[in-house]
């Protein structure tokens, strides 16, 4: 069996959290209408558009247009995104640290838009262990697809069976398992740590 080195990492929700409602909160008083406004205005579907490609600026004035009452709100989207993530998965950051001191290998691949990856990038110096990181929204290729996790064996060097990638969707595993990692379903820290050490990373 093929010996694992090297750690893959998805970024929302295994190393960072996510919420959109972070934001909105600050923006729409009434905790009902909030609710609506992230169900139905700025949403994690219509957010993903970004992380495939497509430009902010082009999605923040369609959606605008749609719904020119929130046109405030969707423009605070497109600017104060950093706002949407309030901090680390607990636990997580520890382990990129243990794992980059053991000199284990460290990557990424992330679904994260190309603007909004230019603006929280600089944020984490925590990515400055990572030797490479797929962003979605540069590339224009998005997990699940095959395509992203081959491109990523080709760009971090990795022989099929030689990473594992750990992400917080099972669809991302199960396809990043179909195309060359071990894979990981991310839900707390203290249990990817206990596998972590059961594969002699930790």
């Amino acid at each position: 069996m093929q010996s694992i080195t090297t750690v893959v990492f998805d970024v929302g929700r295994v190393l960072v959290q996510w919420d959109l409602r972070r934001l909105f909160v600050k923006l729409i008083d009434d905790p009902a209408e909030l609710e609506w406004f992230v169900t139905n205005v700025v949403t994690p579907e219509w957010h993903f558009q970004h992380d495939a490609g497509r430009p902010l600026v082009e999605m923040t004035a369609e959606l605008a247009a749609q719904y020119p009452q929130y046109a405030g709100q969707i423009e605070a989207y497109r600017t104060r995104f950093n706002e949407t993530i309030p901090g680390p998965i607990p636990g997580s950051y520890e382990i990129v640290e243990e794992l980059a001191a053991r000199g284990v290998p460290l990557f990424a691949i992330t679904n994260f838009g190309a603007e909004f990856w230019e603006g929280f990038r600089p944020t984490q110096p925590i990515f400055d262990h990572f030797g490479d990181i797929i962003v979605s929204g540069i590339e224009k290729m998005v997990k699940p697809d095959a395509a992203i996790y081959q491109l990523a064996l080709e760009r971090f060097g990795l022989a099929p069976g030689e990473a594992i990638f750990i992400d917080d969707s099972l669809p991302n595993v199960v396809a990043a398992r179909e195309n060359g990692f071990v894979g990981h379903h991310f839900t707390d820290a203290a249990v990817l740590r206990s596998e972590l050490v059961a594969l002699g990373l930790l």
